[in-house]
């Protein structure tokens, strides 16, 4: 009777030791996992920190960027004003080599501190009621003056079946402005095209299509990134920011909707915007 016993007895042993060293091995490997756990933790808190510095020194100066810069184009437009004075060929040059260079630190200062305010989640959306033919009408207008290139067109497609939009227009109005803005600076030729229509039943599509350089494949997802500029010859010859598709990209997140990208390179390009028709939830009292 013993001798039956004793291997089982034996077994139960070997079991129990198996289950303890599972057991050690366990309790270390859960350790570990706890370790690494608060390690990732603290390098979050880190870079979350990183995160609000970068933006509180990216709004900091640009607020102390935009007194002077409005001041240097203040002066550029008295002296090309020639409020005291005709001014030379040459002077005139300068000061409009002046002025465009001012307007677009001007423009750099704003994107830095849009973008900053976004990090910070400090953005405010004001949405309400509006018609796209009222938008593409206003920035039919802010083009016009800046349309000095003859063998370039801008044409603004008339809206058609498309209802009101209940989102923060002026926000709409700042990611088309940036993709207009990007179209005429890499198309020499051609036209410049500017759409909306409906994606579906809950969404719609603005879209700024391009005859212009276009752009590899390889590179699309990058152009949306900050300080993104694509290495072509025309890149070279016009500098940018490289601020104004990731700011696009961050607003477009903030009214709920995202960007799209179709390009080839020699061919042109088509920026998208796609947008809920309602941001939030509108108020019954002024829907269509």
């Amino acid at each position: 009777m013993t001798d039956d016993i004793s291997p089982t007895a034996e077994l139960l042993a070997a079991a129990r030791e198996e289950t303890e060293a599972l057991r050690a091995e366990l309790e270390e490997t859960n350790r570990g996992v706890v370790a690494l756990y608060a390690e990732l933790d603290a390098q979050a808190e880190q870079l979350q920190r990183a995160t609000e510095l970068k933006s509180q020194f990216l709004a900091y100066m640009s607020h102390e960027f935009r007194t002077p810069v409005n001041a240097i184009r203040s002066i550029a437009r008295l002296l090309s004003d020639e409020i005291d004075g005709p001014l030379t060929s040459e002077q005139a040059r300068q000061v409009a080599f002046i002025q465009s260079t001012a307007t677009e630190f001007a423009e750099m200062v704003d994107d830095l501190l849009d973008l900053a305010k976004i990090e910070a989640g400090r953005v405010d959306i004001s949405p309400a009621w509006f018609e796209m033919v009222d938008l593409f009408s206003a920035l039919r207008g802010m083009f016009k003056p800046v349309l000095i290139n003859p063998g370039v067109t801008l044409v603004f497609e008339e809206p058609v079946g498309l209802p009101k939009l209940y989102t923060d227009d002026r926000k709409l109005s700042q990611i088309l402005r940036n993709f207009i803005s990007n179209a005429l600076k890499f198309t020499t030729q051609g036209e410049v095209r500017v759409s909306a229509c409906r994606q579906d039943d809950h969404t719609v599509r603005f879209s700024v299509l391009d005859t212009g350089i276009g752009i590899e494949p390889q590179y699309h997802a990058a152009v949306f990134d900050d300080f993104s500029q694509v290495d072509s010859p025309v890149q070279k010859r016009l500098r940018g920011t490289g601020l104004g598709l990731s700011l696009s990209k961050q607003l477009a997140g903030v009214l709920g909707g995202r960007v799209e990208l179709e390009s080839a390179l020699g061919v042109g390009s088509t920026f998208s915007v796609i947008l809920p028709l309602h941001v939030a939830p509108a108020p019954p009292g002024d829907a269509p």
